[in-house]
């Protein structure tokens, strides 16, 4: 079992990143909040999982001990495999799982692609004895503040950046704020680019709405 890596990253995609560790490149699967905090050609420690299924092997990368925990922990829930935890870690931090749980909150459950209703209050029942210990301190968010103003063509990469974001789990406040921060900040971006800045400004929870 794969349980950490520490190398230089290869590569990096929009769930995934390739870590070289003794001359081997690893593929790991990550959220985009981890994402945002790697940059590529510099080292980086992950904890890891590894899943293996009859048809494949999978490396999952974590931030920090309560989210590998949780990873697991979500997947003590009836039908919920690896790739929906991975869903639900990239929208919501352990303590914002516990929170909902808690508090039967499945609205806030069901931001998360691929889970509806139905799996949200199965989440509720079945984790309701077991999110109780994770911290309030890990969770990540996006602070409040007055909007930047962007050019007209940042605004059409706005509307391309967003759609993005909001696939990878984010919420349309956090995605649109990140965005255009991060051309606020260097108006020459391009799409790519804006995305990626944008990624990494929610990874490091310091975009400011």
């Amino acid at each position: 079992m794969i349980a950490s890596l520490r190398g230089v990253v290869q590569d990096i995609g929009i769930d995934y990143a390739v870590i070289e560790c003794g001359g081997i490149g690893y593929l790991v699967s990550t959220t985009p909040r981890v994402l945002g905090t790697l940059i590529r050609g510099e080292e980086a420690s992950l904890l890891t999982t590894m899943v293996v299924r009859e048809d494949a092997m999978t490396i999952y990368g974590f931030e920090s001990a309560s989210a590998k925990d949780m990873f697991a922990t979500l997947q003590t829930v009836s039908g919920l495999g690896p790739r929906l935890a991975m869903a639900v870690l990239a929208t919501l931090t352990p303590a914002e799982i516990a929170a909902a749980v808690a508090s039967k909150d499945n609205k806030s459950l069901q931001r998360v692609p691929g889970v509806g209703k139905k799996v949200a209050d199965r989440m509720i029942l079945e984790l309701k004895d077991k999110v109780a210990g994770y911290a309030e301190t890990d969770a990540a968010g996006v602070s409040g503040g007055s909007e930047p103003s962007i050019s007209p063509q940042g605004a059409r990469i706005v509307d391309q950046v967003v759609p993005a974001l909001l696939g990878l789990g984010f919420n349309e406040s956090e995605a649109e704020v990140a965005t255009e921060q991060a051309l606020n900040e260097n108006p020459a971006l391009d799409v790519s680019g804006a995305l990626r800045a944008a990624l990494a400004l929610l990874g490091r929870g310091k975009a400011n709405s």
